[in-house]
């Protein structure tokens, strides 16, 4: 996606990058899009110095339209959750940062679907980061945890953020990789 500059058209909330504090960007500022993917807008925003991250619920305040970027899996006959829906949730997470999602980006180190006991499926997730640093680390992991929430079938889910084996690049999928290249 090319950058587009926008004013904000209401007072909207915002998670600064890469902290992850709650901020409010005030209606009439500039910013420029400088990336929209799954259901977030990554937003540089001069007057508060730095990048935050917009949910599609605010798209309105940025001019645009929802894309309510929706997992489209029902529950097995059984009531469990997928494997592969759960998959396709987590390539709907994307690192505020980086233009790929937390699955082609290699983040994801293991993923386990077990019975709840009152019912469906509890899933677990472990994953990593591109940088123990980053602060968007926990938002990123709810994000996950979320998506994975609403989906058929699903008790509860739980992600765990990792740190080993660390990521390294070469843990990026072949789409991955194209998507790096043309970004």
């Amino acid at each position: 996606m090319s950058y587009e500059q926008i004013t904000i058209r209401r007072t909207c909330e915002a998670i600064q990058i890469p902290h992850g504090n709650t901020v409010t960007i005030d209606e009439g500022t500039l910013a420029i899009i400088t990336q929209a993917l799954g259901d977030t807008y990554t937003l540089q925003v001069p007057a508060m110095g730095g990048l935050f991250r917009v949910h599609d619920r605010d798209a309105d305040a940025l001019g645009k339209e929802p894309r309510r970027v929706e997992a489209a899996a029902e529950a097995s006959a059984d009531e469990r959750a997928s494997e592969a829906a759960v998959w396709e949730a987590l390539k709907n997470v994307y690192d505020p940062e980086i233009p790929v999602n937390i699955v082609d980006l290699g983040l994801v180190y293991d993923l386990t679907i077990a019975d709840a006991p009152a019912g469906g499926s509890t899933v677990d997730v472990q994953m990593t980061l591109t940088a123990q640093g980053c602060g968007m680390g926990p938002s990123i992991a709810m994000d996950a945890q979320r998506r994975i929430e609403a989906l058929s079938g699903v008790a509860e889910a739980h992600v765990q953020v990792v740190w080993d084996p660390p990521w390294n690049p070469n843990m990026i999928s072949p789409e991955g990789n194209v998507r790096l290249v043309m970004a």
